[in-house]
């Protein structure tokens, strides 16, 4: 933990006083507001830049809160919790009346969760409430996982950012709509399907859009300025080129299967071929290759499993329609 004592009170008092706090979970970083404050949260929608109907996470600091900030919790769900928290998952569940309906999007369902950061965890203790927190960037465009990109990204927006290093997950929670008697992910992420199945003894379903509005959904989401192609892995490499004559400045995210592969193109960054390695470091790799100035992304998608089931999820909403100019 890197952020001090001193940095930690701070942050709580900004958020006592109606401020915005970035701070780090172990997905990624979180502009967090008082979840009970619906002008604070109304702050966040303003400098993300979010539709106010795009719901937010309201993260608490243990399991045992559970009941303060939902209605109507599930076995299933206290189960997971129990397993799961802190941690990155997110349960969705029926809103509490200490929520107001400016974090829930104007619904009645609520998106909670324990993030698994010691900074994150000493803020939430220090400001003794619910923090609604969505990703510290603008609304659809790549997460941050260090302070700098938040700083880079929102600068003087934030009142206050909490500097906890590097994120470890590096891509956002599983969402996963427990508010029925069967439980199903809205969105892939830091727990994988395979460990919900095994706790839960039965396969979950995976929806890329739902009756339950939750955040991810968007249909072009953790996008990079560079436009995202996805082709299958082996034609990585004769798509860049193409593209690269045809006079793009071509950016590669090169499969660990043709790490060896001369490719002619702008910028090359090869994946790592375990799956936490390429997570966490995902977001970092569409950055440098913004930075490099590439206008364009040639990616294949990883096998769908365990966490290649959300990386593959957030390239193809980085690949999503763009909306229009």
């Amino acid at each position: 933990m890197t952020a001090r004592t001193s940095d930690i009170e701070q942050a709580a008092g900004v958020l006592r006083a109606g401020g915005l706090v970035a701070f780090p979970t172990e997905t990624v970083y979180g502009l967090g507001a008082d979840a009970e404050d619906p002008a604070a949260v109304a702050r966040i929608f303003q400098v993300k830049e979010r539709p106010p109907s795009h719901p937010l996470i309201v993260h608490i600091g243990g399991a045992d809160l559970l009941d303060d900030w939902v209605e109507d919790v599930p076995a299933t769900a206290r189960l997971l919790a129990e397993r799961f928290w802190p941690g990155p998952l997110t349960l969705v569940l029926r809103r509490g009346r200490r929520v107001p309906l400016e974090a829930t999007g104007g619904l009645e369902t609520v998106a909670v969760r324990v993030p698994d950061h010691p900074v994150a965890l000493a803020l939430l203790s220090a400001f003794g409430g619910g923090v609604t927190a969505p990703s510290a960037n603008r609304f659809g465009q790549v997460s941050p996982t260090t302070a700098n990109h938040v700083r880079a990204e929102l600068g003087d927006a934030v009142d206050f950012v909490l500097d906890g290093g590097p994120c470890e997950v590096g891509v956002e929670s599983t969402i996963v709509d427990a508010t029925g008697e069967s439980p199903s992910i809205l969105r892939p992420g830091g727990v994988t399907r395979e460990d919900l199945e095994a706790v839960l003894g039965s396969p979950l379903a995976v929806h890329s859009t739902s009756r339950v509005r939750v955040p991810g959904q968007h249909p072009s989401h953790y996008a990079p300025r560079a436009r995202v192609v996805l082709v299958e892995p082996e034609k990585v490499v004769a798509e860049a080129e193409l593209t690269q004559e045809m006079g793009h400045r071509v950016g590669v995210l090169l499969p660990p299967s043709l790490a060896d592969a001369p490719v002619k193109a702008h910028a090359v960054v090869t994946v790592p071929g375990v799956m936490a390695a390429y997570a966490r470091g995902l977001y970092g790799f569409l950055r440098e290759l913004d930075q490099q100035g590439c206008d364009l992304i040639v990616a294949s998608l990883p096998v769908e499993e365990g966490l290649g089931l959300a990386i593959a999820n957030r390239l193809r909403r980085a690949a999503g329609p763009r909306p229009q100019a």
